[in-house]
């Protein structure tokens, strides 16, 4: 379970998080999270969040933002709001590290997605971009949908591709959640999803 001031660590994109706010704590309204990246820092590929607005206010440095085709960068004080089914992708555009306060609403189960991806990258479970083995991303993407989405392929093709690919991840044990990486109450709601 993801709880505030606790900080996770993707080392194959450079990404640090530090939970500042849990689903837990704004009764299913927020997560709030700080985001640290070295020079060089990414996130994994160009998604959508299908459900749920992304703010993002840089604290420190500049962080380039492509959001609908569209790229800037910003620098301390300055913001950014990723409206929900939007494609948005984000890198350190700097010499210097980046920090940048990130609001996701609502949580929904955002905090069990970050962490399982976070995990994986952790153990070495994911390619050189943090993406994880195919029929673990299928299981993932079908169980958190909700979240997330990638943002090169229709909703409909992606459906068609992770459906059957998920049943297979799941039948060699591929899981949505792994309690080594998330303990979160959401996880009953992935594994919902999981069935679907």
């Amino acid at each position: 379970m993801a709880r505030a001031g606790e900080m996770i660590h993707k080392p194959v994109t450079g990404e640090q998080l530090t939970w500042r706010e849990v689903a837990a704590d704004s009764g299913g309204g927020l997560v709030r999270a700080e985001m640290v990246l070295p020079p060089g820092g990414f996130v994994a590929a160009e998604h959508i969040h299908p459900n749920q607005e992304e703010r993002y206010e840089i604290l420190a440095g500049q962080l380039n933002v492509r959001l609908d085709g569209r790229e800037q960068t910003l620098g301390p004080g300055d913001r950014v709001v990723v409206p929900a089914g939007r494609p948005h992708v984000w890198r350190n555009a700097g010499q210097e590290e980046v920090r940048f306060r990130c609001d996701v609403t609502p949580a929904l189960c955002f905090e069990t997605l970050i962490e399982t991806l976070f995990g994986l990258a952790s153990d070495g479970k994911t390619d050189q971009k943090g993406i994880p083995h195919l029929l673990q991303l299928a299981v993932l993407m079908r169980a958190y949908r909700e979240e997330l989405q990638l943002a090169r392929q229709s909703p409909a093709v992606q459906s068609i591709l992770f459906r059957p690919l998920a049943v297979v991840g799941r039948m060699v044990g591929y899981r949505s959640a792994y309690p080594r990486y998330s303990k979160g109450p959401d996880e009953a709601l992935a594994a919902d999803r999981r069935a679907s």
